[in-house]
């Protein structure tokens, strides 16, 4: 056995001696041969000091040699995977910018295609006698059918002559009352051409029309009222079935933010809900379908027209408008929202709705004001008006964006994982109810539901917990919507410790799958034991979930 170490010592101060010479003095045109020898080395020490080998020398001789010829087959394998992931990871840049060189190609040719296409609209409009840069009619001689000069009547006064008034509809008079687009001279409807064709056309048709929320007294009902009525009718006026907790929920977001999120895989009724919440609210959704083309706000709500001097109004502003006419509660629905990023062409929204004060709830549409704008289109602004929530719906898979944290940050989202089983209902009629009245019981609900002092000390002691452990925090904003969220959620039948857990599961918890989890088991582990230190084996059970589905993912 001495021999061996002695053998084996000897062995390593050479290589250790030659792998120095080699790093120190490298001469690549001998390296070849400097190898040969240095092998050859090795193996006359090993002849000379063989000779007093014993059996379990040749063991031990036999035992190392395999195991310095796996070390230095696992470094070379280690080298040949790294190589790999940096070639890997070269070729993905590589493609990447390749595809934002492709993207802005693209780009290039959609405004060379949209500067073409308004060019054609220009010469279309001029040859229908409108002005292209002022938007103005002018008068055109043309040559009629027989060859013979004609003066060209401007489109808007053909609409006079063919039906005495806009589009050919009657206005007063013959085949109806003055009411049917409202008294202009009464409401101060404009007069003449607009560069709004569809907000003018509100405007007319809400003229002189009492759009005030009559209740009657089955219509003030209280939050749990709330909630069983709609569950009720959803069931047996439409066929669809929620759940009571998911209506509990949806109420509470209403409570604490302007926008709702629905995600969950298709068929399990995000786009229904919104829906059969509006006509139980004796109302109709708004139903906006989101396009993957949609890069900003103006895909949204539209743009002016620089050679028309038109505005391309949308669905989407329309709905809006027409809002800031009604008093009753309101529902615009971007359905399939994150086809596109919502923070592209949403984000003048959330960012205008996190103003304490509504009134400044502005969005621009134009840069100056004209007489012929729409009534509540003010210093070329429209406002946002309180009574409406924008519900969006989300589908997770790869034809679709990821959601970014800025967006859930200011919306409540709510998660849809199986689609509701039939139970019967008995028939229930449908509420008239001013979204000022609805607002007057989440009020009350934060008058006599607020947070616990317990609970919120549990809940620091848990973000200083995550903060240390994961690094991440939230700010104001969640501690905001947690003391609107909780109260309304325990108003309608919860209690208070269910909605702190759906706070912390989808405003907190979320952030974690920007994380690399795989090397944070131990932690997850150790978070969850925490969760029932604080609030026991069964308590934010919604949570827990959460986190051992991050588990399952890795």
């Amino acid at each position: 056995m001495n021999e061996f170490s002695r053998y084996y010592v000897e062995l390593f101060r050479q290589i250790w001696e030659d792998l120095v010479f080699f790093f120190r003095e490298v001469v690549w045109e001998g390296m070849l041969v400097r190898m040969v020898d240095n092998f050859e080395s090795y193996f006359l020490l090993l002849k000379d000091e063989s000779a007093d080998f014993s059996i379990v020398s040749w063991v031990m001789v036999t035992v190392s040699f395999i195991l310095n010829i796996s070390l230095l087959i696992f470094v070379i394998a280690k080298l040949i995977i790294w190589f790999n992931k940096y070639a890997s990871f070269r070729k993905v840049e590589i493609e990447k910018n390749e595809l934002i060189e492709e993207i802005a190609l693209l780009n290039d040719k959609v405004v060379a295609l949209i500067d073409e296409k308004n060019q054609i609209m220009a010469m279309k409009v001029s040859q229908l006698g409108i002005n292209a840069s002022t938007g103005e009619p002018t008068d055109k001689i043309i040559t009629g059918p027989l060859g013979r000069s004609q003066q060209m009547v401007p489109a808007y006064e053909m609409g006079a002559v063919v039906g005495g008034g806009v589009g050919g509809r009657p206005q007063g008079g013959q085949n109806g009352s003055d009411t049917e687009f409202g008294d202009t001279s009464r409401s101060n409807v404009p007069t003449g051409p607009s560069r709004f064709v569809k907000l003018i056309q509100v405007d007319r048709e809400y003229a002189g029309k009492d759009t005030h929320i009559y209740m009657e007294e089955s219509d003030y009902v209280t939050l749990p009222e709330i909630v069983d009525r709609f569950v009720n009718f959803a069931s047996a006026n439409l066929k669809l079935y929620y759940n009571r907790k998911m209506i509990q929920q949806f109420f509470a977001g209403m409570a604490a933010s302007r926008v709702i999120i629905l995600e969950g895989i298709s068929g399990t009724g995000k786009t229904s809900l919104p829906y059969a919440m509006a006509k139980f609210f004796d109302n109709n959704a708004a139903m906006i379908s989101v396009q993957p083309s949609w890069r900003d706000r103006a895909e949204m709500i539209g743009y002016l027209n620089e050679f028309t001097k038109r505005f391309n109004e949308t669905d989407f502003l329309k709905a809006l408008y027409e809002a800031a006419y009604r008093k009753d509660i309101n529902l615009i629905v971007l359905d399939e929202m994150n086809l596109a990023r919502i923070e592209y062409y949403f984000a003048e929204f959330l960012s205008i709705m996190e103003m304490p004060d509504s009134s400044e709830w502005k969005i621009d549409l134009v840069p100056d004001s004209k007489p012929s704008d729409p009534l509540k289109v003010v210093n070329g602004k429209i406002t946002v008006p309180m009574n409406v929530w924008f519900v969006g719906t989300a589908n997770k898979d790869d034809s679709t964006f990821t959601i970014t944290d800025k967006v859930y940050d200011r919306a409540i989202a709510l998660e849809f994982e199986a689609k509701g089983e039939y139970f019967p209902a008995p028939e229930t009629e449908p509420l008239h109810m001013s979204s000022s009245y609805l607002q007057e019981l989440f009020d009350e609900a934060f008058y006599k539901y607020p947070v616990s002092e317990g609970l919120l000390s549990k809940f620091s002691i848990l973000d200083k917990y995550i903060q240390s452990n994961f690094k991440i925090a939230f700010g104001n904003r969640i501690m905001v919507q947690v003391h609107k969220f909780v109260p309304v959620y325990v108003a309608t039948g919860g209690t208070e410790e269910e909605g702190m857990d759906y706070i912390f599961a989808n405003k907190i918890l979320r952030k974690f799958e920007s994380l690399n989890l795989a090397f944070l088991q131990d932690e997850l582990d150790q978070l969850i034991s925490q969760i029932h230190k604080l609030f026991g084996k069964n308590g934010f059970e919604e949570s827990v979930k959460f986190i051992r589905l991050l588990k399952k993912q890795i």
